[in-house]
C-alpha cells in the first residue's frame, strides 16, 4: 500500500513505523487521538479515538490554520511558529511542525495535562521527523533520488521571483 500526498508517498512498513510511534504518543501521553496531516491539507493518518467531526474537513483547516500562523509569525519577526496551542473549555489540540511539510495534531482533554502532551510530542514529532525525511528523499518509485546536476535550481529561481 503505497499513501501519498504531493510528490511525496510511502510504503507499508513506513505507514508501520508511523502508526507505532503515532500509538506510542497516545499511550504515554493520554491523549485522545493523533491526526498526521500534510500542509496541503491532506489527511495522511488517524490513530486513537475517532474523531466526531469530518477529518478531511478538519484537516483542511490545520493547513489554513498553520499557514495563517506562519503569515502571523513572519509579522512579529519570526520566520513560523513550530507549534500551535488551541484550548477549550472540555477538549483542547496541540499541533507541532513536522519536516515543513506534515502536522501532527493531539487532541485531548482534562484526562491529561497540556504540559505532558507537549513532552510526549516532542518526542514524537523527532522521530517523526526521521522517518519523513527519509520518505521525502525517496521517490516516488521508492529509491533514493540522489541530488543532480540541478539541485538547488529550484531554490534559486524562487529567490529571483520570491
Amino acid at each position: 500500500m503505497s499513501v501519498g500526498a504531493g510528490s511525496w508517498s510511502f510504503t507499508e512498513d513506513d505507514f508501520g513505523a508511523i502508526t507505532t510511534t503515532l500509538q506510542k504518543f497516545l499511550y504515554d501521553s493520554n491523549a485522545r487521538c493523533a491526526l498526521l496531516v500534510d500542509r496541503s491539507g491532506q489527511l495522511v493518518a488517524t490513530v486513537g479515538e475517532q474523531p466526531n467531526f469530518d477529518p478531511t474537513a478538519f484537516a483542511t483547516l490545520t493547513a489554513a490554520d498553520f499557514s495563517a500562523n506562519d503569515q502571523l509569525a513572519k509579522l512579529i519577526g519570526e520566520t513560523d511558529f513550530n507549534s500551535l496551542f488551541h484550548q477549550g473549555e472540555k477538549e483542547s489540540m496541540y499541533l507541532a511542525d513536522i519536516a515543513r511539510r506534515v502536522i501532527l495534531v493531539a487532541l485531548f482533554d482534562n484526562r491529561t495535562t497540556l504540559g505532558l502532551v507537549r513532552l510526549k510530542m516532542k518526542e514524537s514529532v523527532h522521530d517523526l521527523t526521521k522517518l519523513f525525511e527519509l520518505v521525502f528523499s525517496r521517490g516516488a518509485d521508492g529509491s533514493v533520488q540522489p541530488p543532480g546536476l540541478l539541485a538547488g535550481a529550484e531554490d534559486e529561481i524562487d529567490k529571483l521571483f520570491g
